[in-house]
């Protein structure tokens, strides 16, 4: 009797956790709705990815797109086949971006960071001891930046020869819905970068002639 009663309580329990669980249930979210994939994930088949459209405009010829947010880099308004990849020894992006020949070809000029090479010269020992601008250390990285430099180089900088690695084309579609609206902190943020003129180096001590 008493066994039968334990059995009875256990399946009402049961039966209230059931319901309780069930009335709080959060909605079912579908495979189709998640990532950009749009349908379920055993339909390999029947993945096709929304159209993607880099513009076609020739150099020059181009609309500037607006920065992302303020002093982030300039995205490439126009074509950029056969210009790919790009190397030290051959980069067609200068001929075009140079100061002092972009303003004929209306382009933006590679900005003054591009002519600065922050990184020292950087040499091993034989005894495998890392040499910093001549200098053997341990630590190669200290709060105070005592290992940075400042070498401008009056030209594009080496450093800065992979242009792609941080400019690259926009596409024209929108796989996914965008609502961020840019707070630029100067009045021409949407077309200029502010890192310019002594901005660059303040508070580094370590120019290099």
């Amino acid at each position: 009797m008493k066994l039968i009663s334990k059995i009875s309580i256990g399946l009402a329990t049961s039966s209230f956790l059931i319901f309780v669980g069930c009335s709080t249930a959060q909605p079912t979210i579908s495979e189709e709705s998640l990532g950009l994939r749009k349908v379920d994930l055993y339909s390999e088949d029947k993945v096709i990815p929304d159209e993607t459209k880099y513009s076609k405009a020739a150099p020059s010829t181009s609309k500037t797109i607006d920065r992302a947010f303020q002093d982030a880099p300039p995205m490439i308004p126009h074509d950029v086949d056969g210009m790919l990849p790009i190397t030290v020894n051959n980069n067609q992006c200068i001929s075009c971006h140079t100061p002092g020949v972009a303003e004929s070809f209306g382009a933006l000029p590679y900005p003054k960071s591009h002519t600065i090479n922050f990184r020292p010269d950087t040499s091993l020992t034989k005894n495998g001891d890392i040499v910093k601008n001549g200098k053997i250390v341990k630590n190669t990285s200290t709060e105070k930046m005592d290992y940075v430099t400042i070498n401008e180089m009056h030209k594009l900088s080496n450093s800065r020869f992979n242009c792609s690695q941080c400019h690259a084309p926009q596409s024209e579609g929108e796989l996914v819905g965008n609502t961020f609206t840019p707070d630029y902190t100067s009045k021409d943020g949407a077309k200029k970068s502010s890192w310019t003129g002594t901005s660059l180096t303040e508070g580094l001590d370590t120019l290099m002639e």
